[in-house]
Protein backbone atom coordinates (compact mmCIF):
# COMPACT_ATOMS: atom_id res chain seq x y z
CA UNK A 1 0.00 0.00 0.00
CA UNK A 2 0.76 3.52 -0.36
CA UNK A 3 -0.62 6.97 -0.07
CA UNK A 4 -1.95 9.04 -2.90
CA UNK A 5 -4.32 12.11 -3.51
CA UNK A 6 -7.34 10.55 -5.04
CA UNK A 7 -10.82 11.78 -6.30
CA UNK A 8 -14.18 9.81 -7.26
CA UNK A 9 -15.76 12.86 -8.62
CA UNK A 10 -15.11 16.18 -10.87
CA UNK A 11 -15.02 19.14 -9.24
CA UNK A 12 -13.25 21.74 -6.99
CA UNK A 13 -10.54 21.19 -4.21
CA UNK A 14 -12.56 19.38 -1.93
CA UNK A 15 -12.88 16.60 -3.77
CA UNK A 16 -9.12 15.19 -3.63
CA UNK A 17 -8.88 12.83 -0.20
CA UNK A 18 -5.37 11.64 1.25
CA UNK A 19 -6.13 7.78 1.34
CA UNK A 20 -4.45 4.62 0.84
CA UNK A 21 -3.94 2.71 -2.82
CA UNK A 22 -2.49 -0.41 -3.75
CA UNK A 23 0.60 -0.79 -5.72
CA UNK A 24 1.34 -3.27 -7.73
CA UNK A 25 4.50 -4.23 -9.17
CA UNK A 26 6.08 -2.73 -12.13
CA UNK A 27 5.24 -4.57 -15.64
CA UNK A 28 7.79 -4.95 -18.95
CA UNK A 29 9.31 -1.34 -19.68
CA UNK A 30 8.10 0.10 -15.89
CA UNK A 31 10.26 1.16 -13.14
CA UNK A 32 8.59 1.65 -9.89
CA UNK A 33 9.17 5.06 -8.47
CA UNK A 34 9.04 6.17 -4.68
CA UNK A 35 8.46 10.18 -5.08
CA UNK A 36 10.75 12.42 -2.78
CA UNK A 37 8.72 16.00 -4.58
CA UNK A 38 6.05 16.22 -6.54
CA UNK A 39 5.67 19.23 -9.19
CA UNK A 40 1.98 21.10 -8.60
CA UNK A 41 0.75 22.68 -12.49
CA UNK A 42 -2.91 24.58 -13.69
CA UNK A 43 -2.86 21.09 -15.93
CA UNK A 44 -3.75 19.28 -12.84
CA UNK A 45 -6.72 21.70 -12.11
CA UNK A 46 -7.98 20.77 -15.67
CA UNK A 47 -8.03 17.19 -14.75
CA UNK A 48 -9.16 17.89 -11.47
CA UNK A 49 -12.44 19.65 -12.99
CA UNK A 50 -12.95 18.00 -15.45
CA UNK A 51 -12.26 19.98 -17.96
CA UNK A 52 -9.70 17.97 -19.48
CA UNK A 53 -11.37 14.14 -19.29
CA UNK A 54 -9.63 11.10 -17.05
CA UNK A 55 -11.39 7.75 -15.65
CA UNK A 56 -12.53 7.72 -12.37
CA UNK A 57 -11.22 6.95 -9.25
CA UNK A 58 -8.18 10.05 -10.31
CA UNK A 59 -5.22 10.64 -9.29
CA UNK A 60 -3.88 13.49 -10.92
CA UNK A 61 0.18 14.90 -11.29
CA UNK A 62 2.18 15.57 -14.30
CA UNK A 63 5.17 16.24 -12.69
CA UNK A 64 7.54 14.60 -9.86
CA UNK A 65 10.88 13.61 -8.88
CA UNK A 66 11.97 10.46 -7.27
CA UNK A 67 13.89 7.44 -6.69
CA UNK A 68 13.60 4.28 -8.60
CA UNK A 69 12.92 1.33 -6.75
CA UNK A 70 11.87 -1.81 -8.79
CA UNK A 71 12.41 -2.64 -12.11
CA UNK A 72 10.61 -4.71 -14.75
CA UNK A 73 11.35 -6.72 -17.51
CA UNK A 74 13.43 -5.92 -20.44
CA UNK A 75 14.65 -2.53 -18.48
CA UNK A 76 18.26 -2.06 -19.65
CA UNK A 77 18.82 2.17 -19.43
CA UNK A 78 17.94 2.41 -16.22
CA UNK A 79 19.22 0.92 -12.66
CA UNK A 80 17.86 0.65 -9.29
CA UNK A 81 18.68 3.38 -7.38
CA UNK A 82 18.47 5.75 -10.34
CA UNK A 83 17.24 9.84 -9.43
CA UNK A 84 14.81 10.16 -12.12
CA UNK A 85 12.16 12.89 -12.73
CA UNK A 86 9.49 13.09 -15.11
CA UNK A 87 6.58 15.50 -16.69
CA UNK A 88 3.54 14.25 -19.02
CA UNK A 89 1.42 11.38 -19.21
CA UNK A 90 -0.09 9.03 -17.52
CA UNK A 91 -1.26 11.07 -14.87
CA UNK A 92 -0.79 10.21 -11.44
CA UNK A 93 1.97 12.04 -9.59
CA UNK A 94 0.14 12.73 -6.33
CA UNK A 95 1.39 9.54 -4.76
CA UNK A 96 3.94 8.67 -2.53
CA UNK A 97 4.91 5.95 -5.11
CA UNK A 98 3.51 5.04 -8.41
CA UNK A 99 4.40 2.85 -11.39
CA UNK A 100 5.94 4.51 -14.22
CA UNK A 101 6.61 3.87 -17.93
CA UNK A 102 10.34 4.08 -18.23
CA UNK A 103 10.10 5.88 -21.84
CA UNK A 104 8.77 8.81 -19.62
CA UNK A 105 11.52 8.82 -17.10
CA UNK A 106 15.07 11.27 -17.35
CA UNK A 107 17.73 10.84 -15.18
CA UNK A 108 18.48 13.77 -12.84
CA UNK A 109 22.33 14.77 -12.90
CA UNK A 110 24.11 15.56 -9.47
CA UNK A 111 23.60 19.13 -9.69
CA UNK A 112 19.81 19.41 -9.93
CA UNK A 113 18.31 18.35 -6.48
CA UNK A 114 15.04 16.56 -6.33
CA UNK A 115 12.63 19.36 -5.26
CA UNK A 116 14.24 21.71 -8.33
CA UNK A 117 14.06 18.53 -11.12
CA UNK A 118 10.57 18.20 -9.68
CA UNK A 119 9.78 22.29 -10.66
CA UNK A 120 11.02 22.01 -13.65
CA UNK A 121 10.24 19.51 -15.84
CA UNK A 122 6.86 19.96 -16.86
CA UNK A 123 7.13 23.95 -17.06
CA UNK A 124 10.40 24.22 -18.24
CA UNK A 125 10.14 21.81 -21.19
CA UNK A 126 7.19 23.65 -22.02
CA UNK A 127 9.56 26.62 -22.22
CA UNK A 128 11.91 24.75 -24.18
CA UNK A 129 9.06 23.84 -26.76
CA UNK A 130 7.49 27.21 -26.86
CA UNK A 131 10.40 29.40 -27.34
CA UNK A 132 12.35 26.82 -29.61
CA UNK A 133 9.82 25.03 -31.92
CA UNK A 134 6.11 26.80 -31.48
CA UNK A 135 7.94 29.93 -32.46
CA UNK A 136 11.92 30.06 -32.74
CA UNK A 137 12.23 33.53 -30.43
CA UNK A 138 15.34 34.89 -32.11
CA UNK A 139 18.24 38.08 -30.63
CA UNK A 140 16.51 41.07 -31.30
CA UNK A 141 12.92 39.29 -30.87
CA UNK A 142 10.27 41.79 -28.49
CA UNK A 143 7.71 39.10 -27.63
CA UNK A 144 4.80 39.11 -25.03
CA UNK A 145 4.31 37.00 -22.19
CA UNK A 146 1.06 36.68 -20.10
CA UNK A 147 1.64 35.50 -16.41
CA UNK A 148 5.27 36.17 -16.56
CA UNK A 149 6.16 35.69 -12.59
CA UNK A 150 4.10 32.48 -12.85
CA UNK A 151 5.99 29.42 -12.83
CA UNK A 152 6.42 29.51 -16.83
CA UNK A 153 6.45 32.76 -16.92
CA UNK A 154 9.85 32.86 -14.56
CA UNK A 155 11.37 30.37 -17.00
CA UNK A 156 10.64 32.06 -20.35
CA UNK A 157 11.98 35.49 -18.82
CA UNK A 158 15.13 33.97 -18.44
CA UNK A 159 15.35 31.75 -21.30
CA UNK A 160 14.28 34.33 -23.33
CA UNK A 161 17.28 36.51 -21.82
CA UNK A 162 19.82 34.15 -22.87
CA UNK A 163 18.59 34.34 -26.55
CA UNK A 164 18.86 38.00 -26.07
CA UNK A 165 15.09 38.87 -26.87
CA UNK A 166 13.27 41.21 -25.15
CA UNK A 167 9.87 40.25 -23.23
CA UNK A 168 6.87 42.02 -22.17
CA UNK A 169 5.30 40.14 -19.04
CA UNK A 170 1.51 40.99 -17.79
CA UNK A 171 1.68 40.27 -13.89
CA UNK A 172 -1.17 40.89 -11.08
CA UNK A 173 0.66 43.00 -8.74
CA UNK A 174 3.68 45.33 -8.59
CA UNK A 175 5.77 41.89 -6.02
CA UNK A 176 4.98 39.69 -8.99
CA UNK A 177 6.81 42.79 -11.37
CA UNK A 178 9.86 42.79 -9.32
CA UNK A 179 10.00 39.15 -9.42
CA UNK A 180 9.71 38.78 -13.38
CA UNK A 181 12.18 41.66 -13.79
CA UNK A 182 15.01 39.76 -11.60
CA UNK A 183 14.25 37.06 -14.14
CA UNK A 184 14.60 38.77 -16.83
CA UNK A 185 11.55 40.26 -18.19
CA UNK A 186 12.21 43.83 -19.65
CA UNK A 187 8.72 45.63 -19.71
CA UNK A 188 6.20 44.45 -16.97
CA UNK A 189 2.65 45.71 -17.34
CA UNK A 190 -0.06 45.75 -14.44
CA UNK A 191 -3.28 43.83 -16.28
CA UNK A 192 -5.36 44.59 -13.65
CA UNK A 193 -4.65 48.23 -13.48
CA UNK A 194 -3.56 48.82 -17.03
CA UNK A 195 -4.56 48.36 -20.96
CA UNK A 196 -2.47 45.85 -21.78
CA UNK A 197 -2.47 46.22 -25.28
CA UNK A 198 -1.94 49.60 -25.32
CA UNK A 199 0.79 49.55 -23.58
CA UNK A 200 2.35 47.12 -25.85
CA UNK A 201 2.11 49.28 -28.83
CA UNK A 202 3.45 51.97 -27.14
CA UNK A 203 6.49 50.02 -26.04
CA UNK A 204 6.90 48.46 -29.72
CA UNK A 205 6.19 52.03 -31.06
CA UNK A 206 2.85 50.49 -32.77
CA UNK A 207 4.62 47.52 -34.69
CA UNK A 208 3.46 45.11 -31.90
CA UNK A 209 4.82 42.09 -31.49
CA UNK A 210 5.75 38.33 -33.77
CA UNK A 211 4.65 36.41 -31.10
CA UNK A 212 2.03 36.31 -28.04
CA UNK A 213 2.14 33.48 -25.32
CA UNK A 214 -1.09 33.22 -23.56
CA UNK A 215 -1.74 30.47 -20.73
CA UNK A 216 -4.61 32.76 -19.39
CA UNK A 217 -7.09 32.02 -22.35
CA UNK A 218 -11.12 33.30 -22.34
CA UNK A 219 -10.02 36.93 -20.40
CA UNK A 220 -6.70 37.94 -22.35
CA UNK A 221 -7.42 36.07 -26.12
CA UNK A 222 -8.95 38.63 -27.93
CA UNK A 223 -6.72 41.94 -26.99
CA UNK A 224 -3.76 39.60 -27.22
CA UNK A 225 -4.72 39.52 -30.80
CA UNK A 226 -4.46 43.21 -31.30
CA UNK A 227 -1.10 43.11 -29.85
CA UNK A 228 0.44 40.94 -32.60
CA UNK A 229 1.93 42.60 -35.75
CA UNK A 230 0.90 41.53 -39.70
CA UNK A 231 1.27 37.83 -39.62
CA UNK A 232 1.73 37.18 -36.16
CA UNK A 233 1.27 33.94 -33.78
CA UNK A 234 -1.13 33.72 -31.18
CA UNK A 235 0.01 31.04 -29.00
CA UNK A 236 -2.37 30.12 -26.68
CA UNK A 237 -1.19 27.34 -24.25
CA UNK A 238 -3.79 27.11 -21.39
CA UNK A 239 -6.79 28.80 -19.95
CA UNK A 240 -6.35 29.60 -16.17
CA UNK A 241 -9.29 32.40 -17.06
CA UNK A 242 -11.27 29.67 -18.76
CA UNK A 243 -11.32 27.96 -22.04
CA UNK A 244 -11.39 30.38 -25.24
CA UNK A 245 -14.17 29.62 -27.38
CA UNK A 246 -16.39 31.21 -30.28
CA UNK A 247 -13.27 32.78 -32.59
CA UNK A 248 -14.89 33.55 -35.71
CA UNK A 249 -11.66 32.55 -38.18
CA UNK A 250 -12.27 35.91 -40.02
CA UNK A 251 -10.88 37.95 -37.55
CA UNK A 252 -7.57 36.62 -38.01
CA UNK A 253 -7.36 37.42 -40.98
CA UNK A 254 -9.28 41.47 -40.53
CA UNK A 255 -6.40 41.70 -38.14
CA UNK A 256 -3.55 41.11 -40.01
CA UNK A 257 -3.12 37.45 -41.21
CA UNK A 258 -2.97 35.95 -38.03
CA UNK A 259 -1.96 32.59 -36.86
CA UNK A 260 -3.65 30.92 -33.61
CA UNK A 261 -1.52 27.60 -32.64
CA UNK A 262 -3.09 25.54 -29.27
CA UNK A 263 0.05 23.35 -28.30
CA UNK A 264 0.74 20.62 -25.77
CA UNK A 265 4.03 19.18 -24.33
CA UNK A 266 2.63 16.00 -24.92
CA UNK A 267 2.78 16.33 -28.48
CA UNK A 268 6.04 18.11 -29.00
CA UNK A 269 8.08 15.52 -26.55
CA UNK A 270 5.39 12.60 -28.30
CA UNK A 271 9.19 10.63 -29.00
CA UNK A 272 11.88 9.31 -26.60
CA UNK A 273 14.31 11.69 -29.32
CA UNK A 274 12.27 14.84 -28.21
CA UNK A 275 11.87 14.09 -24.92
CA UNK A 276 15.70 13.78 -24.27
CA UNK A 277 16.55 16.87 -26.77
CA UNK A 278 13.84 18.86 -24.46
CA UNK A 279 15.24 17.65 -21.44
CA UNK A 280 18.58 18.09 -21.97
CA UNK A 281 18.60 21.96 -22.85
CA UNK A 282 16.49 22.52 -20.05
CA UNK A 283 18.91 20.71 -17.77
CA UNK A 284 22.01 22.16 -19.56
CA UNK A 285 20.77 25.78 -18.86
CA UNK A 286 19.91 24.78 -15.34
CA UNK A 287 22.51 22.57 -14.38
CA UNK A 288 25.32 25.81 -15.92
CA UNK A 289 23.20 28.64 -13.51
CA UNK A 290 21.57 30.47 -16.70
CA UNK A 291 18.22 29.14 -15.51
CA UNK A 292 17.59 29.22 -11.78
CA UNK A 293 14.30 27.30 -10.70
CA UNK A 294 12.35 29.87 -8.39
CA UNK A 295 10.04 27.61 -6.02
CA UNK A 296 8.04 29.90 -4.99
CA UNK A 297 5.88 27.60 -2.34
CA UNK A 298 5.93 24.34 -1.29
CA UNK A 299 2.60 21.92 0.51
CA UNK A 300 2.92 18.57 1.71
CA UNK A 301 1.53 16.14 -1.05
CA UNK A 302 -1.39 15.57 2.23
CA UNK A 303 -2.60 19.39 1.63
CA UNK A 304 -3.07 19.59 -2.34
CA UNK A 305 -6.21 21.21 -1.62
CA UNK A 306 -5.06 24.13 0.00
CA UNK A 307 -2.09 24.37 -2.63
CA UNK A 308 -4.91 23.82 -5.45
CA UNK A 309 -6.92 26.80 -3.28
CA UNK A 310 -4.02 29.19 -3.21
CA UNK A 311 -3.10 28.35 -7.13
CA UNK A 312 -6.55 28.99 -8.70
CA UNK A 313 -6.40 32.33 -6.07
CA UNK A 314 -3.46 33.20 -7.82
CA UNK A 315 -1.30 33.46 -4.67
CA UNK A 316 1.28 31.53 -5.79
CA UNK A 317 4.82 33.05 -7.64
CA UNK A 318 7.19 30.60 -9.60
CA UNK A 319 6.85 27.03 -9.56
CA UNK A 320 5.09 24.87 -6.00
CA UNK A 321 6.36 21.57 -4.94
CA UNK A 322 4.97 19.04 -2.96
CA UNK A 323 7.17 17.21 -0.25
CA UNK A 324 6.42 13.61 0.23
Amino acid sequence: MTKAIVQTEVGGPETMKWQDVELGSPGRGEAKVRHTAVGLNFIDVYFRTGLYPAPLPLTTGMEAAGVIEELGEGVTDFKVGDRVAYAGRPVGAYSEARIMPVDNLIVLPDSIDDKTGAAMMLQGMTTEYLLQRTFHVKQGDTILFHAAAGGVGLFACQWARHIGATVIGTVGSEEKAELAKAHGCTHTILYREEDFQKRVMDITDGKGVPVVYDAIGKDTFEKSLDCLSPRGLMVSFGNSSGPVTGVDLAILGAKGSLYVTRPSLMVYNATRKELEKSAGDLMKLVGDGTIKVNIGQTYPLSEARKAHEDLEGRKTTGSTVFTV
